[in-house]
């Protein structure tokens, strides 16, 4: 699976919270262009995160292929995410897309790349892009050795990518899905 220059996408879960970051660069080359791009956004009424690591056409092309997913399969995240990883691999042209995914709701956090892979991280951080590395390695530590929320552990995270990754900045955006509690679903049905 490919790296991918011009951004870093990270994913904590931690205490029921699942928060999604990434930063705002767009380069081209060794140059940026754009500084508070949105590389991140939220899907299925808020229920779904999803961000891209990769050119930002062809990640914007599987953010609507990966929304059509979640309604085909009325929110089925794991489905949707094969579903979308088969397209992916296997259409003409879709199979010429440079990008990777990293989607997620309160329970699980995949990335999907256009070779067919879906994984699923062991512990409760996933990270992709060039800063990917970094990212999940100070996560990582923050989880376990901090009492900071998903949220501030991802905030944290991607500031210190922006200081050792020149892919990286320090425009950070998050979108936080927070577990639903027993009496909500009940409420809700």
């Amino acid at each position: 699976m490919s790296q991918f220059h011009g951004t870093t996408i990270l994913c904590v879960k931690k205490k029921g919270r699942v928060a999604l970051g990434g930063d705002g660069q767009v380069t081209m080359g060794s140059t940026a262009v754009k500084h508070n791009a949105k590389k991140i956004r939220k899907m299925h009424g808020g229920k779904v995160c999803a961000g891209f690591a990769g050119s930002t056409a062809d990640a914007m092309t599987l953010f609507d292929k990966f929304e059509g997913k979640l309604e085909e399969f009325r929110g089925n995240l794991e489905r949707a995410a094969v579903e979308l990883a088969k397209e992916w691999r296997t259409d003409r042209i879709l199979r010429r897309l440079e990008a990777l995914l990293i989607v997620a709701n309160s329970k699980t956090m995949l990335i999907i790349s256009g070779s067919g892979d879906i994984i699923e991280p062991d512990e409760s951080v996933i990270a992709i892009g060039s800063g990917g590395p970094f990212a999940q390695a100070a996560a990582l530590a923050l989880v376990r050795h901090s009492e900071l929320s998903a949220s501030e552990i991802v905030m944290h995270s991607l500031e210190i990518v922006a200081g050792i990754c020149i892919y990286t900045n320090n425009h950070i955006s998050i979108e936080e899905i927070i577990e639903e509690t027993e009496e909500e679903k009940t409420t809700r049905k």
